[in-house]
């Protein structure tokens, strides 16, 4: 990490969106601690539990301080998200020297996750998702989705709320996440560019991703892959 980014920032806080994943969200909250291990920074991590129903609160017991679990009764992933982040900032204070980050429950970050948001000094840092394991797809879905994402260089024009980042200062400027079912963070990182926050968009910065059809937002990472799925159900490519 740069010494730049490590005095620039006074501590991390991360939020990550669930609904009925306790399967998924234990490895999930598992990278993230591991990430902020690697940073030299107080680092929070909230798992806001949107209208779970399946014990995921139960996993409280196996991350004791280190995970604070907040449950909402949202069904929305834009509003969960922006609960996490009103979460932190009544107990972190305003937090304008803070960095924040979100992923989602299905995704495992890398251990350098953070320490490569931090480095660009600027006020937005958006990764990209990688898959790896796509068991219960056809082979030409998997072709699709390859040779149409990963046809990027050293920038992209992808945008994840499972793998993105800013500053505090600019997400409460900008009117933080809005309560949408669909597309928070597009409208966000939207807004952050209509403002003049510099964001980068970084294709080295990566998160596993899982390949479930259905998932909680209508038109999210699941909808993009049934999409794709379309037009092979007829024949091969």
């Amino acid at each position: 990490m740069s010494t730049v980014a490590v005095h620039q920032y006074r501590s991390v806080a991360v939020v990550i969106p669930a609904h009925n994943e306790r399967r998924l969200l234990r490895a999930c909250l598992r990278a993230v601690l591991a990430a902020g291990i690697c940073v030299r920074l107080p680092v929070s991590i909230v798992a806001i539990l949107d209208a779970s129903t399946d014990g995921s609160e139960e996993l409280a017991g196996h991350f004791g301080s280190t995970v604070q679990f907040v449950k909402v009764d949202a069904h929305n992933v834009g509003a969960a998200r922006a609960a996490g982040f009103r979460y932190l900032r009544q107990q972190l204070g305003d937090g304008d020297r803070c960095w924040y980050a979100t992923t989602d429950a299905d995704s495992r970050v890398d251990a350098d996750w953070l320490i490569r948001q931090l480095v660009h000094g600027t006020d937005a840092v958006l990764g990209v998702v990688r898959v790896a394991d796509w068991a219960g797809h056809r082979a030409q879905v998997v072709h699709r989705y390859l040779r149409a994402y990963q046809a990027i260089g050293a920038t992209h024009d992808h945008i994840h709320g499972a793998n993105m980042g800013f500053s505090a200062t600019a997400y409460w400027d900008v009117g933080g996440f809005r309560p949408l079912v669909s597309g928070e963070d597009v409208n966000l990182v939207a807004r952050l560019d209509a403002a003049g926050y510099q964001v980068t968009r970084d294709s080295a910065l990566s998160v596993i991703t899982s390949t479930r059809t259905e998932g909680r937002a209508p038109r999210g990472f699941a909808h993009h892959l049934r999409q794709i799925a379309e037009p092979a159900q007829g024949g091969c490519a």
